[in-house]
């Protein structure tokens, strides 16, 4: 089992930024990827971006590619996703979860978190 517990959610302006933290907890080696999705309503769950605990490439959605990036630290066993320049459209609720690979799929995910909203106002 893996435990994702999600913080750093807000409200925030255009323009702004925001940092969202993923805690792990459990058997985390056990799932080398970590992803962020979000789910605006009415939308499908899409994968933002996309980090494994071994190292590589992190991967990231065209919408945000040049704004959010995506860390890690395997000490902490936390990841998170620093948020520049964001716009209305990035409003969603922000959800970490956990995989065995990086894939866009939501349903490789097993494991997740129980997410944070992010409101961007115009």
């Amino acid at each position: 089992q893996v435990q994702l517990v999600e913080s750093g959610g807000g409200l925030v302006q255009a323009g702004g930024s925001l940092r969202l933290s993923c805690a792990a907890s459990g058997r985390t080696f056990s799932r080398d990827a970590m992803g962020w999705f979000r789910q605006a309503p009415g939308k499908e769950r899409e994968l933002v971006a996309a980090i494994r605990w071994s190292g590589g490439d992190p991967y990231y959605a065209h919408s945000v590619k040049g704004r959010f990036t995506i860390s890690r630290d395997n000490a902490k066993n936390t990841v998170y996703l620093q948020m520049n320049s964001l716009k209305p459209e990035d409003t969603a609720v922000y959800y970490c979860a956990a995989g065995q690979y990086i894939v866009v799929l939501s349903t490789h995910y097993d494991y997740w978190g129980q997410g944070t909203q992010v409101t961007v106002s115009s």
